[in-house]
């Protein structure tokens, strides 16, 4: 699979259209690289003209923030910011909500100002441009698919129809949990809470949330972050689910269902 760097493009005096920021997750983590490379692919069947960083990509600084350490965060979004205004960077897709929000909220009053969208409203605006083409007997016609908001992209950003919109393009039938939209249950993840050990309770947050996916029905729990995703598999595992239950991002879903 090629993908192409900020510096082989800059080293032959191009620049592309939008630079993808890959995220730590989508760069490390073997489950979220597989919704790094169904975003790429979406990217190269349409032909996109786009960039990553690659290895001058470094954290945003998200979860140190989250975690109480400012002065790390500062150090790691100096250094982002340094890279990106470098390569002249104007727009960039994530399919984090956490790096998302951080570049689009926190990076302009350090020096970085972008137009930063998340890769669920990107994918909706390509299916609306008719750039994406999806198959007509797609393989989630007619199934039943529930989708949980992420809280950096929904309560924090206001970003709820997006997601659906995507899922809807593929004849999927839509059904959503009792907490949903700026009302749904946090997956357990979010403020740094994936780093750290977990605190004294009766149940876990991704236990109780997956749960309540499960009572929908569906076969399939859609989710737009690599965070989510990881913990509602978790859960599905949890509930020895994972059979009949399937956790994809929206990216997998669209480039599976590709032309």
């Amino acid at each position: 699979m090629q993908v192409p760097t900020m510096a082989e493009m800059t080293a032959k005096g191009e620049s592309p259209e939008v630079l993808f920021w890959v995220g730590c997750a989508g760069s490390f983590d073997q489950r979220a690289q597989k919704i790094t490379k169904a975003f790429v692919t979406i990217l190269n069947t349409i032909g996109i003209n786009y960039a990553i960083l690659g290895k001058e990509e470094m954290c945003t600084g998200d979860p140190a923030r989250r975690a109480g350490n400012e002065f790390m965060f500062q150090m790691m979004a100096y250094q982002n910011i340094q890279v990106l205004n470098g390569y002249n960077i104007k727009k960039i897709v994530t399919a984090c909500p956490h790096c998302f929000n951080t570049i689009k909220n926190e990076y302009p009053e350090l020096g970085g100002t972008y137009e930063v969208i998340h890769h669920a409203v990107f994918l909706q605006q390509l299916i609306d441009e008719g750039k994406i083409k999806l198959r007509e007997e797609g393989g989630f016609k007619g199934k039943k698919i529930t989708y949980h908001d992420s809280c950096y992209l929904g309560r924090a950003n206001n970003i709820y129809d997006a997601p659906r919109k995507v899922l809807e393009a593929l004849d999927a039938e839509l059904v959503e949990m009792k907490r949903c939209r700026s009302n749904g249950l946090c997956c357990g993840a979010g403020g740094a809470q994936m780093f750290k050990e977990e605190e004294k309770g009766v149940t876990r947050v991704n236990l109780e949330r997956t749960k309540e996916a499960l009572q929908t029905g569906a076969s399939i729990i859609a989710a737009a972050c690599p965070f989510c995703n990881t913990m509602m598999t978790d859960g599905v595992k949890n509930s020895n689910k994972e059979e009949e239950i399937q956790v994809l991002d929206i990216a997998e879903l669209i480039a599976a269902s590709l032309q």
